[in-house]
């Protein structure tokens, strides 16, 4: 009986206490985590306009099989790697009663494991691909432009340091950013020539309008984190063992596809 008092006491004074400063700390830093990135009212979608369209990025989410996830679950690491995924997939190990006395120890190789994302910071105006100018100075009347794209233009994106097996590095970090928000991002866009769109512009008699366009894109700044990769087997048992751990901080260009960003000035 007394026992059940002290349980009854102590939910109520958990209750009243409320969750410890440490647990409201974790959970204001998991929603910092997934703060979406709003565009902004001067970014403007041009997908269908566009004259010459972005393939969206068509990078391996595999879903790891019933013997990747026993392996992945059981390293110490995280493995968000496609690449090695993949590689876990097409693999397979029987659980054989021949095999009780079975000890082995393979590498499988030195990977990048995973990928931290520390900071993710738009820049709309990440590089200026087009200025249209149309000259009102003896104009007696508003006049109304347009924005035309003048010149194809590809803008490429990437790593922004060299670093090993640099193209899994990538793909992870492109993967991470396009999860934390949920923005079309790519490696490369590409603005066809001729272009339009419909936004209209106004510039005022005795006036000179200035319309420039940018590809907006982020920077991505996180930790990379490799090791060497062993399958151990011991008689029915398979694992993950990773050594050697490192990890290395990077930095990440990355597009927004088929988005511009636009500014408008008038000058005498």
């Amino acid at each position: 009986m007394f026992r059940f008092i002290m349980l009854i006491l102590l939910s109520a004074f958990l209750a009243v206490a409320g969750p410890s400063p440490h647990s409201l700390a974790e959970t204001k830093n998991k929603k910092e985590t997934n703060k979406k990135i709003e565009i902004p009212s001067f970014v403007l979608n041009i997908e269908k306009e566009n004259t010459l369209p972005n393939l969206s990025e068509d990078l391996p989410q595999l879903k790891p099989s019933e013997f990747t996830r026993e392996l992945i679950d059981s390293a110490d690491e995280a493995i968000e790697n496609p690449n090695l995924i993949r590689i876990l997939n097409e693999s397979s190990i029987n659980k054989s009663p021949l095999a009780i006395g079975m000890r082995a120890t393979i590498f499988m190789g030195e990977y990048p494991l995973n990928y931290k994302s520390e900071e993710t910071i738009p820049n709309w105006q990440y590089q200026k691909i087009n200025s249209n100018v149309y000259d009102n100075s003896s104009g007696e009347g508003n006049h109304q432009m347009n924005f035309v794209q003048q010149a194809q233009k590809r803008i490429k994106g990437g790593l922004t340091a060299k670093v090993p097996q640099a193209e899994d590095v990538q793909n992870m970090v492109l993967l991470k950013a396009m999860k934390k928000t949920n923005l079309p991002l790519t490696l490369e866009a590409t603005i066809g020539a001729g272009t339009k769109h419909h936004q209209v512009y106004n510039v005022n008699p005795k006036k000179v309008g200035h319309l420039n366009a940018y590809v907006p894109a982020l920077v991505e700044k996180g930790e990379v984190t490799y090791g060497e990769v062993y399958l151990v087997i011991k008689g029915s048992k398979r694992k993950i063992e990773i050594k050697n751990v490192t990890s290395q901080k990077i930095g990440a260009w990355i597009p927004i596809r088929d988005h511009l960003a636009f500014t408008f000035h008038t000058a005498p």
